[in-house]
């Protein structure tokens, strides 16, 4: 069986019991990133091999999981942090395995997504997920679109480019629109920032951000 397991995206406090259990349990692990994936199971001593499968692999690695399968073992999929599937090559994988008759099992748990929507303190019953804000192309589209959204629109943003996005969203008429700014959330210096484009703009000049960052547009 495959197991699609989510992961902490900060505290590691925040992994399930059935999340420890599974990775305990199964044979061998796939990740996105062996070296922080090690990290999280030398917490938990939990000793399992793990081998990598990321959005750059080669199909081969995704043959490789449904040999594993074929040869009676259980498999676990994590990501970086939180739930596998998100930009991600979780869905990739379980499509292929799907598609040579094993099934996955969701072993579900933290997602940044939904984090910063519950305390968004919005009406969150509807809500558009973009993904990761282009670099260069495709940027200014990008933008527009998420600005025609008639729920509220939850994308990623790196800090480097933070200051650009609030600069791109006053030219385009949208400098009174209202952001709310997660940056290291669950992690000890955890940061939410709510407010009007043009607020923000002046409180993270003044204060850097750093790392990645979730962001949701309000309607």
């Amino acid at each position: 069986m495959l197991y699609v397991v989510a992961t902490p995206i900060g505290n590691l406090q925040d992994i399930t019991l059935r999340a420890l259990e599974t990775l305990k349990s199964v044979d061998v692990i796939y990740a996105e990133d062996t070296r922080r994936t090690k990290q999280l199971l030398t917490h938990f001593s939990i000793a399992k091999p793990v081998y990598s499968l990321h959005q750059h692999s080669a199909d081969s690695k995704l043959a490789e999981v449904v040999c594993a399968l074929g040869d009676g073992k259980s498999v676990a999929y994590v990501t970086d942090a939180g739930t596998p599937g998100i930009q991600d090559p979780g869905g990739k994988l379980v499509e292929y395995c799907r598609d040579n008759g094993y099934q996955a099992v969701p072993i579900p748990g933290p997602s940044a997504i939904t984090a910063l929507l519950s305390v968004a303190g919005i009406p969150a019953d509807e809500f558009h997920f973009s993904g990761y804000a282009p670099t260069k192309k495709g940027r200014e589209t990008f933008i527009k679109k998420i600005l025609t959204h008639s729920t509220p629109t939850v994308f990623f943003e790196t800090s480097p480019r933070l200051l650009k996005l609030f600069d791109q969203l006053i030219a385009l008429g949208a400098g009174e629109r209202t952001l709310v700014v997660g940056r290291e959330l669950t992690k000890k210096f955890e940061d939410i920032q709510f407010g009007y484009v043009q607020e923000l703009k002046a409180h993270y000049l003044e204060n850097p951000p750093k790392g990645e960052l979730v962001i949701t547009l309000t309607v």
